[in-house]
């Protein structure tokens, strides 16, 4: 079957045991597309929300890939991880005895920014190998912690050895270690059990499809739930050009916006609401083309 040219964004479900880049591989084949991308990983035991990125919308994942995320992170007291998930070595359990109390003021000191050093079994790059590469192979480098802002921090469920969190954060966020910090914080010790990955900003997970379902989809079906390609955009400030100032900036010309500060970054949309791009404002009042559309005709085909 040949690969159709279509540009737009599929919310899936990824389900446990595919790593991202086999669950967007799936999707590429069932929606028969060619050119895919994903918008930030989830690991292979994790679920939940994927945003694919197909055609000209893989010019502007790093804009969602910047967004806050939200999970629904379950974990196991009174055990460690090697791997501060499923994957690792486990420690010998010791007894959990805590009170609704004192889990929720351990919880409120993990609330706000902090620094978090990743951890080795991840896909961050060191001396141009990812880190779980050096892991697997008993290695253990020394890693420079990362600033991170964790938003929301809540109980879903406590059941003895079972404590479900609702978790919002930033971007290079990894749940895995925070779990295991508030097991330690605890006197207990804990390990991620399950992760299910359920908002991207705005984005639900409740709206997003499955293989199963696209499977059992026709690939010009499954291209039907395509969203259109200005959704990654859409936590940026908007600028509705003329049809000349689209026009222009489609063509690489700097256009005025009076309101756009230095540094600022703008979605960029022609008569009708078309999508023509992002620009930067090298200086205030003006916007340079950043990322452009190769058309600015239908998003999706």
């Amino acid at each position: 079957m040949a690969a159709a040219a279509a540009s737009g964004v599929l919310l899936l479900d990824k389900p446990e045991g595919l790593s991202s880049t086999q669950a967007m591989a799936k999707a590429k084949r069932l929606l028969a597309l060619r050119k895919a991308g994903h918008t930030g990983t989830l690991d292979p035991f994790a679920t939940g929300l994927l945003p694919l990125v197909f055609g000209e919308a893989t010019k502007f994942s790093r804009f969602l890939i910047d967004s806050v995320k939200s999970y629904r992170a379950t974990l196991r007291l009174g055990v460690t991880s090697s791997t501060g998930d499923t994957e690792g070595a486990l420690s010998a359990p010791v007894p959990v005895d805590l009170s609704l109390e004192r889990i929720t003021a351990v919880l409120e000191g993990f609330r706000g920014e902090a620094v978090q050093v990743p951890p080795m079994h991840s896909a961050v790059r060191q001396g141009g190998r990812r880190l779980y590469q050096l892991a697997r192979e008993g290695l253990e480098v020394e890693r420079a912690a990362r600033r991170i802002e964790v938003t929301a921090l809540s109980i879903d469920r406590w059941e003895g050895e079972t404590l479900v969190l609702s978790v919002t954060c930033s971007k290079g966020t990894y749940v895995r270690t925070l779990a295991a910090d508030i097991g330690a914080a605890l006197g207990c010790g804990a390990y991620l059990t399950a992760l299910r990955r359920t908002a991207i900003g705005p984005l639900q997970v409740g709206q997003a499809v499955t293989l199963e379902e696209l499977a059992s989809e026709p690939p010009e079906l499954a291209r039907a739930r395509l969203l259109p390609v200005d959704l990654l955009v859409a936590g940026l400030p908007r600028h509705d050009a003329s049809a000349e100032e689209a026009r222009r900036f489609a063509q690489g010309q700097v256009i005025a916006c009076k309101a756009a500060e230095q540094g600022s970054e703008w979605a960029i949309h022609g008569p009708g609401g078309g999508f023509v791009g992002v620009g930067l404002a090298e200086a205030a009042g003006s916007l340079a083309p950043r990322r452009l559309m190769a058309t600015t005709g239908p998003e999706v085909a």
